[in-house]
């Protein structure tokens, strides 16, 4: 059997886990896919954490992937990762570099089984602050420096590609060799905040050529997770990364509240698989979830099924189908081949679903009644009853550097 083959039918750990441990941050990126901005008051406790981290030991996870909003507002965050750490689970944390001081880098440098990652989505402050907020790239790149000067080689430079940053790739890369670190480059999905700007906001069709072939040249030296193997469709010659949704399977989220979630990119309760809290844990909604054995039971094609180029891009990622109003089962949304653009027109705007979380510093919008979507697998999702969102404290409350 293939190991891509284990994959679809799902591991007895995932691979990668994603935690976000705190909706709480100090900025309000137009595109983050979950809608960060003020701390809910229900997540994990310190104690609550640190079982999960137990639990995560026992079950041979390699490492989690922390995010948020920005984890290190969180007050007991360091302490977390030393226990991650001392308890052989590696972290990787994303951050807008917030607190990235001089003397936290040198701590940074000389701890073990620790990776840092910088989000940034602009090679210049003109591109990346119109989407992540006013100062933000002054701030990665101090914390940057800070990370360059401590010693800390190979930390990560995260970028979500945008039509305004495609343009921007081998600045990038200039970027990455000039603090010695590695750069990461994502898809832009149309979650959380996402949703609002996709369409303004992710590459063009000449683009993603642009990109295909970027990274074809740059891809060795680039990581890109699964985020671009819709794009394999554009030649013979694949690109690097899981050519597959891993959803489930070998990846999923657990966010500040507990909730497990398929993907990080589909927060939404339609991709609810349980809860860390609940009975069992989180080996129990990863081994026992209906969600889960559904997502790693095969998959119908559809009508992606007919077109050549499906064996390399499998149809691609089913969050950002869902986001934009498309059938799991139809084409991306960026597929190379303009299927998924047809379709899309095909789409009222009534039909998208809605991102039904949002911990937004304000509220930019006025969310409509919810309209149950199928996801594809198994019946309809019964409506969903509204729920209050204690999201109102402050998102640096406790918060010390």
């Amino acid at each position: 059997m293939k190991l891509v083959d284990h994959f679809e039918q799902g591991l007895d750990a995932p691979i990668c886990l994603t935690w976000e441990l705190t909706y709480a941050c100090n900025l309000s990126c137009v595109h983050c896919l979950s809608s960060s901005g003020r701390r809910d008051p229900r997540e994990l406790t310190t104690d609550e954490c640190k079982a999960v981290i137990d639990e995560l030991q026992r079950m041979q996870v390699f490492y989690v992937n922390i995010g948020g909003g920005e984890p290190t507002v969180r007050p007991d965050f360091w302490e977390l990762v030393e226990y991650a750490v001392a308890h052989q689970v590696g972290v990787k944390f994303s951050t807008n570099g917030l607190r990235i001081t001089p003397e936290r880098a040198r701590w940074l440098a000389a701890t073990d089984y620790v990776d840092v990652q910088i989000s940034l989505d602009g090679a210049s402050a003109e591109v990346n602050d119109p989407v992540r907020g006013e100062g933000s790239y002054d701030m990665a790149v101090t914390a940057m420096r800070n990370l360059r000067d401590a010693g800390f080689r190979d930390f990560k430079i995260s970028v979500a590609v945008t039509r305004h940053n495609v343009p921007q790739l081998d600045e990038f890369a200039a970027l990455a060799a000039e603090y010695g670190a590695q750069l990461r480059i994502t898809r832009l999905r149309p979650s959380g905040r996402g949703a609002d700007v996709w369409h303004d906001l992710h590459p063009t069709a000449d683009q993603q050529m642009v990109l295909y072939q970027w990274l074809l040249a740059n891809g060795e030296k680039v990581l890109t997770g699964d985020s671009f193997f819709h794009l394999n469709a554009l030649g013979s010659t694949p690109l690097p990364g899981l050519n597959l949704c891993g959803a489930g399977r070998v990846v999923c989220l657990i966010d500040p509240v507990g909730d497990v979630y398929a993907c990080p990119f589909a927060i939404h309760d339609n991709f609810l698989a349980g809860n860390v809290r609940d009975a069992g844990g989180f080996a129990s909604v990863w081994r026992e979830s209906e969600l889960f054995a559904r997502l790693r039971s095969p998959q119908p094609a559809g009508a992606c099924s007919s077109c050549s180029a499906f064996d390399s891009c499998r149809g691609g990622c089913p969050a950002a189908k869902f986001f934009t109003g498309l059938p799991l089962d139809g084409p991306d949304p960026e597929c190379v081949q303009g299927h998924g653009e047809r379709a899309l027109e095909l789409v009222g705007a009534g039909a998208r679903p809605r991102p039904d979380k949002d911990h937004s510093h304000r509220t930019r919008r006025t969310k409509s009644a919810a309209v149950p979507v199928a996801i594809g697998w198994g019946p309809p999702a019964e409506p969903m009853a509204p729920v209050a969102r204690p999201c109102d404290t402050s998102p640096l409350a406790g918060f010390r550097l």
